[in-house]
């Protein structure tokens, strides 16, 4: 059974070139980190291209059998790479968070190996006959976070690998050893060459993108670095599922109790500190409720406890990193120079390691604040009041990302009217960023296009075809 030194000693044996990760809660050095080179790359790439025709020969239900296992080799060593995830990324081992997230990578890989994909008769009436199936790409290659590194990594790995397809992952350069640890337990389980990972610099990384022999990218971030890998991966037309930067917008409407959805509205909007692409980041309340909601949200805010990780008591940890650190203290700045009502938080300790920046909630906000029109993603939350739905609908409506939204009322009915009204990829009722491996996920407007979950997602990995005859 594998220690957490033994895990972490195997990522980081490397005698090349090599980068020092941080603990951003403490500045500790975590490990040294690869920096794969391009040659490290190609080999990658040749090693899936020879893999992967025997690992799609195997069939679906044998491939699936093998990712059976690769769940249980992660709830082996389940406690070792929750505590690398929490040094690496920040977050806290308990709440919604490095447990946590291990935990989803075992339930996503087992719900890519069951949920059923069957051949689509299209039409069968006695003189013509056709079938659609769904058959392997080739080689994927998957572009991931430092939020999320693991959990998404396996959105993009467990379903690309059940289709039939080998897949090559470029990890951030701020998370890598969670992934890199997170595909040598994997690794136990699967055949060679079908699974690797290159820890690399973006220009090594940007030859993913071009690649002859990559089919498919795979990239969950931000919207401009979406909009590079548009144009990179032209020239070869490769498929893609890009899920970009969000700015999601909830609506409570009037007829709420606010003591009821204070703790929900609070995880929705900080859950893994607010470092999620798909968390409440804007909040449009009604004007009869909006004192009562600011006030029970900020009495559940006031009691999660912030810090290092690895203290048990904690569920909210730092800022992964510096620049996202100054983004969201330069975005809260805006707000307070702009007269907005600090309810919690707005001022960060600097005399303590890390990079924490306090449980924030700022009410009174103008709607075309920096930090209502800008994705904060951190633990920052603008509150807004309305007058009617009309209102909030069209401020909800007033950015050109829409990955996720939400919407409260206790009448089911009139949210999900409203919610109907908004243009988001997903809008959830009562709760904000519930993800699940059945329900297909994806966004809209410039949040990126393709789904993910589901029978979608295990389509959007295979090429379409049809069997006319």
């Amino acid at each position: 059974m594998k220690t957490y030194e033994s895990l972490l000693d195997e990522v980081t044996a490397f005698s090349g070139q090599t980068r020092t990760i941080l603990d951003p809660a403490t500045g500790a050095i975590v490990g040294e980190a690869p920096i794969h080179d391009l040659e490290y790359l190609e080999q990658a790439v040749a090693d899936a291209q020879a893999a992967q025709p025997a690992w799609a020969a195997m069939g679906h239900d044998a491939r699936s059998a093998a990712l059976l296992k690769a769940a249980d080799a992660v709830e082996r060593s389940a406690e070792e790479l929750a505590r690398i995830l929490s040094r690496e990324q920040g977050k806290p081992l308990n709440g919604p968070n490095a447990r946590f997230e291990v935990g989803a990578c075992a339930a996503w890989l087992r719900a890519a190996a069951t949920i059923r994909l069957e051949p689509e008769m299209i039409v069968d009436d006695g003189e013509t006959r056709a079938e659609l199936h769904y058959r392997p790409i080739g080689v994927v290659g998957a572009i991931g976070p430092w939020n999320w590194p693991m959990m998404i990594a396996i959105w993009q790995i467990a379903p690309a690998l059940r289709m039939g397809n080998a897949v090559v992952v470029k990890p951030s350069g701020n998370t890598p050893l969670s992934v890199l640890a997170l595909a040598k337990v994997l690794n136990e389980e699967l055949p060679e060459g079908i699974l690797s990972v290159v820890s690399c610099g973006r220009e090594v990384g940007a030859r993913l993108t071009d690649h002859p022999a990559i089919g498919k990218i795979m990239f969950t971030g931000s919207t401009a670095a979406g909009r590079a890998i548009i144009k990179s991966s032209a020239d070869t037309v490769k498929r893609l599922t890009l899920e970009l930067g969000g700015n999601d917008a909830g609506i409570v409407l009037p007829d709420v109790d606010p003591k009821a959805i204070a703790q929900d509205l609070f995880w929705g909007a900080f859950i893994n500190t607010g470092q999620t692409c798909a968390a409440l980041k804007r909040l449009y309340v009604h004007e009869d409720i909006y004192d009562a909601v600011c006030t029970e949200l900020t009495t559940v805010a006031k009691a999660m406890p912030m810090g290092n990780g690895l203290d048990e008591n904690n569920v909210l940890g730092p800022l992964q990193n510096k620049a996202q650190y100054d983004v969201v203290a330069s975005l809260v700045q805006a707000a307070k120079d702009s007269g907005a009502r600090v309810l919690l938080g707005g001022n960060p300790d600097t005399t303590r390691p890390g990079y924490f920046y306090p449980t924030t909630l700022v009410a009174d906000i103008d709607n075309n604040n920096p930090l209502v029109t800008d994705e904060q993603f951190g633990p920052a939350l603008p509150i807004i009041r309305y007058r009617t739905i009309d209102e909030a609908v069209e401020k909800a409506n007033g950015l050109d990302v829409g990955l996720g939204a939400s919407v409260w009322s206790s009448n089911l009915d009139a949210a999900r009217e409203v919610a109907g009204r908004i243009q988001a990829g997903t809008v959830w009722i009562n709760k904000h960023g519930a993800v699940d491996p059945r329900i297909p996920f994806g966004g809209a407007k410039q949040s990126g296009y393709g789904l993910e979950f589901g029978v979608e997602g295990l389509k959007a990995l295979g090429v379409p075809q049809v069997i006319n005859g």
